[in-house]
């Protein structure tokens, strides 16, 4: 595998439109962070209304990741046929659909197929953003519009979590449904400030660009990117940064908690990590130039290991030290993943919503696997040691992996 190219000399030009296109794109994202975390404050007021015990809701809150692992390769197929602007349209709708399901729920399995809807949205929205990149931006800013972009599901996780319980269920007098209906609202205005800003004459001049290159057969793109080495790396590893994300992100409070917090403060440090990464995907993509961006993700692995280590700590500033390299390499581990995937040879704007399909695809069974590994490791030790000496040997693992795709020569370095 040869170092990776530039973006094809069919590509217009660089269009002063594309921030404006980004914004749309960081607006349908905010929406995804605004929808995987609505439920978790919400826990104690839907089990009591419905009746659910708490591992029927732990069912629900992960419904929408298992069908995410199975769509995402037919949603990145799909991306790259209907294009962006009609894409992440369909993406708010479905988002919109199932906040108001969850909203009309009246038993666990409404509930629970009203979550798992959202897994056909979300692919669309995670593949769809690098590929609008790969379309309209080149070079160097590149890494800023990853950043940017990124920040958009941060915001909606905070946003979510800070306004659920203080704001919005006291002006709907406890009434949760009416929170999800408000929440499903803006996922629905957000698609149709989307469809406004994509159709736009530059949109439009893109999408008849990308549509006129010549047609390639959806499976013989997946059997072609899966056949090259690097590719096959980087989705190996696609996981293993899903499994340490979803893991830290879903046990967080529960292992400050162990070490002696209270719950109070359990929550407010456990806020730190979403804090620094926010900072962090703003700074470090932008960072992450060609020349040296495999360095900044063994950095970012070096991180999240270190970060396993200090969180054992329990308290004082080496627990401080590890929240903040948590939330470092949190932020910006899959970005900058994302981009070396991105300019990988024959990987480009034509087929990035297939290699993003894969990329998800992927990495969610990281996302599936990382929390439900941590709590049973718990259940089995009493404790969560065990659990974070695991995560410093996935991260140990994933500087071997990047090793391995320096040495193939399979991105810039």
């Amino acid at each position: 595998m040869t170092p990776a190219h530039p973006i094809p000399s069919g590509n217009p030009p660089a269009h002063p439109y594309r921030w404006v296109m980004l914004g749309g794109v960081w607006l349908v994202y905010y929406c995804f962070g605004l929808q995987t975390a609505a439920m978790a404050p919400l826990v104690k007021p839907v089990t009591d209304d419905l009746g659910l015990s708490y591992s029927a809701m732990g069912a629900v809150l992960g419904a929408w990741q298992l069908v995410y692992i199975a769509t995402a390769l037919p949603c990145g197929a799909f991306l790259d046929r209907v294009g962006l602007r009609r894409a992440l349209f369909m993406s708010a709708l479905i988002m919109a659909a199932s906040g108001a399901l969850r909203a009309l729920a009246v038993d666990h399995l409404t509930l629970f197929l009203a979550v798992a809807l959202f897994g056909f949205g979300g692919p669309l929205i995670s593949i769809g953003a690098p590929k609008l990149i790969s379309q309209w931006f080149v070079g160097d800013e590149r890494g800023l519009a990853m950043g940017l972009y990124i920040t958009g599901p941060s915001l909606g996780n905070i946003t979510a979590l800070a306004l659920t319980n203080s704001v919005l269920m006291p002006l709907a007098d406890g009434n949760w449904r009416f929170v999800l209906a408000t929440y499903a609202a803006f996922a629905l205005g957000a698609g149709i400030v989307w469809l406004a800003i994509s159709s736009h004459e530059a949109s439009r001049t893109m999408e008849t660009t990308v549509a006129d290159r010549p047609k390639q057969n959806q499976l013989q793109i997946f059997t072609d990117l899966v056949r090259l080495r690097p590719v096959r790396i980087m989705l190996v590893m696609s996981i293993g940064i899903f499994f340490f994300n979803h893991a830290l992100s879903s046990w967080l409070p529960e292992i400050l908690r162990s070490g002696g917090m209270d719950a109070k403060s359990a929550g407010y440090w456990s806020s730190v990590p979403t804090a620094v990464g926010i900072i962090g995907a703003l700074l470090i993509p932008r960072l992450a130039i060609p020349s040296r961006r495999l360095t900044i993700l063994f950095l970012l692995f070096v991180g999240a290991a270190s970060a396993s280590l200090l969180l054992q700590s329990g308290a004082g500033f080496p627990l401080a030290m590890g929240l903040v390299m948590q939330g470092l390499a949190r932020s910006s581990m899959m970005t900058v993943s994302l981009l070396v995937l991105m300019e990988m040879r024959d990987v480009d704007s034509r087929n990035m919503g297939a290699a993003g399909g894969l990329f998800f695809s992927a990495a969610e069974i990281g996302g599936v696997l990382g929390p439900l590994t941590i709590g049973s490791l718990s259940d089995l030790t009493g404790g969560f040691v065990a659990g974070l000496y695991l995560l410093t040997g996935i991260s140990v693992a994933l500087m071997v992996l990047l090793w391995t795709l320096r040495r193939d020569g399979g991105a810039n370095h």
